[in-house]
């Protein structure tokens, strides 16, 4: 069993292996996809392979920061609700990564149980600005928390926010 995580500190997708029936984890490793802290989906396809949905960017790929994802959104007292992040001991205090753009928005094919990624298609592009949460006035241009599932027939059905607006339907034939 192979399962795939975000990365709070904005680098890589990481990946984890079970050989036991989920009993037991390996220590969650890097894989060559970027992560920019934002949600990711991987699913089972037809003939063993494995797709995943994700933003192709990382902090590497951007100097876009915010102090947290709802760093503007106020409390009923008018005070920000959202206090800086926490240093992590465990994590030779870093800090999560907010801000980095959540574009372009991707979909990458594994052959060999989701060791190696070596097909993408990007499936919307843009800038992704998502330092704001104002979905309202179009500011916030992110495409984000994607969902995939494979068909009858191998197509494939991917659905995600669409800059926190609406829910964009993607349909890719097998």
């Amino acid at each position: 069993m192979v399962a795939f995580y975000r990365n709070r500190f904005a680098e890589q997708v990481l990946r984890s292996w079970s050989s036991d029936g989920g009993r037991s984890w390996s220590a969650p490793e890097p894989t060559e996809l970027p992560n920019n802290n934002s949600s990711i989906q991987a699913a089972p396809l037809s003939g063993g392979r494995i797709g995943i949905v994700y933003n192709h960017s990382n902090a590497s790929m951007s100097t876009d920061r915010r102090l947290s994802l709802y760093d503007e959104i106020e409390a009923e007292d008018g005070q920000g609700a959202v206090a800086p992040a926490a240093v992590e001991p465990q994590n030779k205090g870093r800090r999560a990564v907010w801000g980095v753009p959540r574009a372009p928005l991707s979909l990458s094919i594994s052959t060999d149980g989701g060791r190696t990624f070596t097909a993408r298609r990007d499936l919307d592009t843009g800038d992704g600005y998502c330092l704001t949460n104002n979905s309202k006035d179009a500011l916030n241009r992110e495409y984000s928390y994607p969902s995939i599932v494979e068909g009858p027939g191998g197509a494939l059905h991917i659905a995600y926010t669409y800059y926190r607006r609406a829910i964009k339907y993607v349909r890719l034939e097998g």
